[in-house]
């Protein structure tokens, strides 16, 4: 019992991270206030899009508070891409593993689908499997753009 009240006060006191509206007409505020008891209910509702905030059936028991949701990314969604990133603009990191990958495939080293060494031909299924999950990737990323 004692930690609701804390909780309670901890809540009220704490500033709220987020657009969030306490659902209750002026006069049961005042009411409620005036009663000097905590709400037997606080119910905490998500809405987003242009949903309504639901009405509270007893204000004198139960307080919504609503919170919208609005769209989860805050880059626009005409700047969001997943194209590749062109070679200049990527990191060393990534360009040290392109040029290592490289080295290993002429160099025909075991998982690398190369014709020339002793293992290269064991990396030819990995390499089907790489080549697929891409294929997969550019076909979704292509049925999003299309309307």
């Amino acid at each position: 019992m004692l930690r609701t009240f804390a909780l309670i006060g901890l809540l009220a006191a704490a500033p709220v991270a987020g657009p969030a509206v306490a659902q209750s007409s002026p006069a049961a505020v005042q009411q409620q206030a005036e009663s000097g008891k905590p709400p037997q209910r606080i119910r905490s509702v998500t809405i987003t899009g242009n949903q309504a905030c639901p009405k509270s059936s007893d204000p004198d028991a139960e307080i919504v508070v609503c919170a919208r949701q609005g769209e989860p990314y805050r880059i626009p969604k005409e700047l969001r891409d997943d194209k590749p990133i062109a070679a200049q603009n990527q990191s060393w990191v990534n360009r040290t593993a392109v040029a290592d990958d490289a080295g290993r495939r002429a160099g025909g080293l075991p998982d690398t689908c190369s014709p020339v060494g002793s293992g290269g031909q064991t990396g030819c299924g990995k390499l089907r499997a790489e080549q697929f999950a891409a294929e997969r990737a550019e076909a979704r990323r292509q049925a999003d753009i299309i309307p």
